[in-house]
């Protein structure tokens, strides 16, 4: 089955055995990739589904659900500082492809992105890509942008993590419960977070930590934070 083409769908395109396919997926399967009437490919809903379909002219026959184990064994909510640049892209393409649930873009105090409603639906677009390249069986949320504050005080996790570059802070690794369902990491923008953001994430019961000895930047350090945890629940 791993060789079969795949694409991402929605829910309301299932209709009992049929697949309703866009113009675009029509597109995408009958020019781009060539296939042919009776040629089978796989549908991810996005949401834990895999289906099993067949080309019938230019809509598609659901043929059975697949079994399939592609997730991590927990869920992580990567809060994000928003840098400045496309770099917001490359962090959500890449995190998606290493296993994260959740990805919360936060407006920090030294935050220079001030993101549109075409931004949000461009990375969503990323992460529902970067999910069907990576054989995931979810793509991950990406939520509104929020300021910092407001995402702190309705986060909810067993784990809650903020990365901090300097300081004498545990290494992410040492602190990783193994037995966590669920873990929220914050990620600072370039120049990190403020005395001030690091005060109020700890009195919201957030352990500061480090990712190492040498400043990483601001769309590096997402990708080294999920890859330890991932490494260490997989």
């Amino acid at each position: 089955m791993s060789q079969l083409q795949r694409i991402t769908i929605h829910t309301h395109q299932i209709q009992a055995t049929q697949l309703l396919l866009t113009s675009q997926q029509q597109h995408y399967l009958l020019r781009v990739l060539r296939l042919r009437d009776g040629d089978q490919f796989i549908a991810m809903d996005g949401m834990g589904e895999w289906l099993l379909a067949q080309l019938q002219g230019e809509q598609g026959k659901i043929l059975g659900s697949l079994a399939v184990k592609m997730e991590l064994p927990v869920s992580i909510t990567l809060m994000m500082a928003l840098p400045k640049g496309n770099g917001f892209d490359e962090v959500v393409r890449c995190c998606t492809e290493l296993g994260v649930t959740c990805i919360a873009p936060v407006l920090s105090d030294r935050s220079l992105l001030n993101p549109s409603s075409q931004k949000l639906e461009r990375w969503r677009r990323i992460a529902s890509e970067a999910a069907e390249q990576s054989e995931r069986t979810f793509v991950p949320t990406i939520l509104d942008p929020v300021t910092f504050n407001t995402f702190l005080n309705k986060a909810v996790a067993t784990h809650r993590y903020i990365c901090e570059a300097r300081g004498n802070y545990p290494h992410l690794k040492q602190v990783i419960n193994n037995t966590t369902n669920d873990i929220i990491i914050a990620i600072g923008p370039e120049g990190g977070w403020t005395n001030q953001e690091i005060e109020m994430a700890v009195k919201l019961e957030f352990q500061p930590i480090s990712l190492g000895r040498r400043i990483l930047r601001a769309v590096t350090a997402p990708i080294v934070a999920i890859s330890l945890i991932g490494a260490n629940f997989e």
